[in-house]
């Protein structure tokens, strides 16, 4: 077993790109919401005083809490961790225990604070089965074994999250996790037959949902079809995003110098802020930004090669595909590529529960890179 003084230096260069990353969205939210915190709390910047206060200060405590913590330890607390994130994804249904925000049902409250438990299970999640998965040789056991409570552990998760509703987020989390499981060294038929009872099971709950089906409509109207459909109601959002990334052009029309963040924008500090980036750093910046996500990826999974352990490697594969899948998420919603949703930018938009699991689960990650 690796001890935990075999260590060295964590990757460097890993920690450069988390921490450019994450002054970049301080400095970006702090445009994106000026106006609004002006006008819904009388304050400019309540919304990165708030990031900094709660997203940074509790993010910055776990990032190093995780990166000085012995990865190995993860392992054994694994399970515990995962039963206590079901436990909060149920609170969430209890009255007086949790608030709303719309239609949606997210948010536990704790006195001055919030949580959002389906951000934990981003960590649990990937923790839980790298520890499982690492511990099975895939190739070696039966569909019993192996497929079967991998399938009945993610349905669990896919209820009580979309119960909230957050169909992207648990999106995220799902091809997250079947990336651990192939990797994990599982037969290729049982990562298409995942693929397919997703498929089946996403494409019931859109048809179930009037907002979510109306949401895939509009993306194929608007892409495939090139139609402007319902631009005053369903296809708003989305119009609204093109005409912002658009207006950016090469360079941008300047920092803080967004004109449509002002008017019509919904959203500006969270599922939209990449289209408020594009606007006024324009395709350099937006390019930059995305090289940034790319290069942070790709080191991780540079980490993840060189780790010792098969718990390791599958741990970092897990939490950097969740990082980057959800800016690919993002920004795909953001310029068309996919339909519109609600996910945040990683690092950068606003969301102090989003904002510390992120940190904590790159801690991990620079945890590990000191054993390779």
């Amino acid at each position: 077993m690796i001890k935990p003084r075999s260590g060295h230096h964590p990757d460097y260069f890993f920690l450069f790109c988390v921490i450019f990353l994450v002054i970049f969205g301080l400095v970006m939210l702090s445009s994106a919401s000026f106006d609004l915190g002006k006008k819904k709390f009388d304050d400019p910047n309540y919304y990165l005083k708030h990031q900094l206060l709660v997203g940074l200060i509790f993010g910055s405590l776990g990032f190093l809490f995780a990166s000085s913590f012995f990865y190995l330890h993860w392992k054994k607390l694994s399970f515990i961790l995962l039963l206590i994130n079901i436990l909060l994804l149920i609170l969430v249904f209890v009255p007086g225990l949790s608030y709303r925000v719309g239609t949606a049902t997210r948010w536990l409250k704790l006195g001055p604070f919030s949580l959002q438990p389906a951000e934990l299970l981003k960590f649990t999640f990937i923790i839980y089965l790298a520890a499982w998965l690492s511990e099975k040789k895939q190739r070696r056991i039966s569909f019993l074994e192996g497929f079967l409570p991998f399938l009945i552990i993610s349905l669990i998760i896919a209820v009580l999250v979309l119960k909230q509703p957050a169909t992207a987020t648990l999106i995220i989390i799902l091809l997250s996790a079947l990336a651990v499981y192939f990797v994990s060294g599982a037969k290729f038929k049982y990562v298409v037959l995942a693929i397919l009872l997703g498929a089946i099971l996403f494409s019931i709950v859109v048809y179930k949902t009037d907002y979510r089906s109306a949401r895939i409509q509009t993306f194929i109207e608007k892409i495939f079809l090139k139609k402007d459909v319902d631009i005053l109601g369903r296809g708003f959002h989305l119009r609204q995003s093109l005409i912002a990334v658009g207006s950016g052009k090469l360079w941008g029309v300047g920092y803080g110098k967004s004109i449509i963040k002002y008017q019509s924008l919904p959203e500006t500090v969270g599922d939209s802020i990449f289209a408020v980036i594009a606007e006024e750093l324009g395709f350099i910046g937006s390019v930059i930004l995305i090289g940034l996500y790319a290069t942070l990826f790709f080191r991780g999974f540079k980490i993840a090669r060189k780790s010792r352990d098969e718990f390791a490697r599958l741990t970092v594969i897990g939490l950097i595909s969740v990082v980057c899948l959800q800016a690919f998420v993002h920004i795909g919603a953001n310029t068309g590529l996919l339909p519109f949703t609600g996910v945040p930018l990683p690092f950068i938009s606003y969301g102090g529960t989003a904002l510390a699991v992120f940190l904590t689960m790159m801690g991990v990650i620079a945890n590990i890179s000191k054993y390779n």
